[in-house]
């Protein structure tokens, strides 16, 4: 997406970045180990393709991506420096929106037969350090990336349905995507870890058996009250969340 091609999320404990073409080599070499390949389904990727892929990212209107790096000093004042405040020394990893039209009944009296689409929101999140694993920064990235997808709904909206047109099936009309139905999150039954840190910020499972894949998915329902978010930050000690111009 470009809704955040020019804006960063900075944090006490976390620093959101747009992913940019100098984060690839580093985001390379995340990506070549077993590991990392196995929890995020992966396949290995040439560098040139890795490119491509960020470039893909980066300009899709289904996929809103930001890379988390290790946070800057909280003051007010304080200007982001690229390639400086998010060199390959400072990135963790990376917390990733994919979105997708999926089918609901109109519940409008004026349109019979309709079909209203609703958007549901894929999430995916990484800490590839591994040293930097178990100390927070997952859970951090998380409720700094929700707070900013939810107070961002209606552009990002915008823009998907701009950019990927609306849909339309054999015989029923297709109203516009007005909102966000749920977030999910899908994450193999043996990555116990993450199915807690999700847990633990309300996502449900839908059902306690994992899919042919060997994933449990997990939804969340009803994020557009920002107290929730702001909640969860008190009770997890980030402060000083604040949006700032990323060039």
């Amino acid at each position: 997406m470009l809704i955040n091609e020019n804006t960063c999320v900075s944090s006490s404990r976390v620093l959101l970045v747009p992913y940019s073409k100098h984060h690839v080599p580093k985001y390379h070499e995340w990506m070549k180990d077993p590991e990392i390949q196995e929890a995020t389904a992966s396949e290995p990727l040439t560098l040139e393709e890795e490119y491509q892929m960020q470039q893909s990212w980066r300009q899709d209107a289904d996929k809103l991506t930001f890379i988390t790096c290790q946070p800057i000093p909280s003051t007010s004042s304080y200007k982001i420096k690229s390639t400086d405040d998010d060199a390959s020394d400072r990135m963790i990893g990376d917390v990733n929106l994919f979105l997708k039209l999926e089918e609901h009944d109109s519940n409008d009296q004026e349109l019979d037969n309709a079909l209203e689409e609703v958007v549901v929101g894929e999430v995916e999140l990484m800490i590839a350090e591994k040293h930097l694993q178990r100390r927070g920064y997952g859970r951090a990235s998380l409720i700094c990336f929700l707070s900013y997808v939810v107070a961002h709904m209606d552009q990002i909206l915008s823009e998907y349905q701009g950019r990927t047109g609306s849909m339309r099936v054999g015989g029923p009309e297709i109203v516009s995507a007005k909102r966000l139905e749920y977030f999910v999150v899908r994450i193999a039954a043996s990555n116990e870890r993450s199915v807690a840190l999700f847990k633990s910020l309300g996502f449900t499972t839908v059902s306690d058996e994992p899919n042919v894949f060997g994933e449990l998915e997990l939804r969340k329902y009803g994020l557009e009250d920002s107290g929730e978010l702001q909640a969860w930050m008190k009770h997890y000690g980030i402060d000083a969340y604040r949006e700032l111009p990323y060039n």
